[in-house]
C-alpha cells in the first residue's frame, strides 16, 4: 500500500510539473503578433478567482459601416491604465496571441495587449485641386497666297 501510494505523488508530482512547463511555454511564447487600430469601447477587470483586464475594440473601417470587435485582454495594469486614459480617442493596440491557453483564469481572449498609441484624428481632406486641361491651341491666321 505504501507503495502505491508513492507511486500516486509522484505521478501527481509530475501532471503538475508538466502542467506547468506547460502553461509557462504558452504564456511566454507568442503564435503571432500584430497592431489593431480603432475606438476601445470597454476595458474592466473580470474574474472570480483571477482578476484580468478585458478590453473591447471598435475596428472601424468606413464612417457608416458597421464596426468590426476586437476583444483582447491585458496583464500589465500600467498599459490597462493608460489604454483606461485613452477611452473615446481612436488608438492603435500592439497585441500578441498565445494559443492553447490552458484555462480562462489566465484571461478570457487569447490576444494580449502589450503596447497602446493614441494615434491624432487625420484632418480632412483637402479636395484635390481640379487641373484644367490645356487649351487647344489657336488657329493660326491663313497666309496670304502668292499668285
Amino acid at each position: 500500500m505504501r507503495t502505491f501510494a508513492r507511486l500516486l505523488l509522484s505521478l501527481t508530482a509530475i501532471v503538475i510539473v508538466l502542467f506547468a512547463a506547460y502553461t509557462w511555454l504558452v504564456m511566454s511564447w507568442s503564435y503571432s503578433d500584430g497592431e489593431r487600430a480603432g475606438y476601445v469601447q470597454k476595458l474592466s477587470k473580470k474574474g472570480w478567482l483571477c482578476k484580468t483586464w478585458e478590453g473591447e475594440l471598435a475596428i472601424i473601417t468606413m464612417p457608416g459601416t458597421v464596426a468590426e470587435k476586437f476583444l483582447f485582454s491585458v496583464r500589465d495594469d500600467a498599459v490597462a491604465q493608460h489604454i483606461n486614459q485613452s477611452l473615446g480617442k481612436r488608438v492603435s493596440l500592439t497585441y500578441e496571441e498565445h494559443v492553447g491557453i490552458p484555462t480562462s483564469c489566465f484571461a478570457e481572449t487569447s490576444y494580449f495587449v502589450i503596447g497602446i498609441k493614441v494615434i491624432d484624428d487625420p484632418s480632412p481632406i483637402a479636395p484635390a485641386a481640379v487641373q484644367a486641361a490645356p487649351a487647344p491651341p489657336a488657329p493660326q491666321p491663313a497666309a496670304p497666297s502668292q499668285s
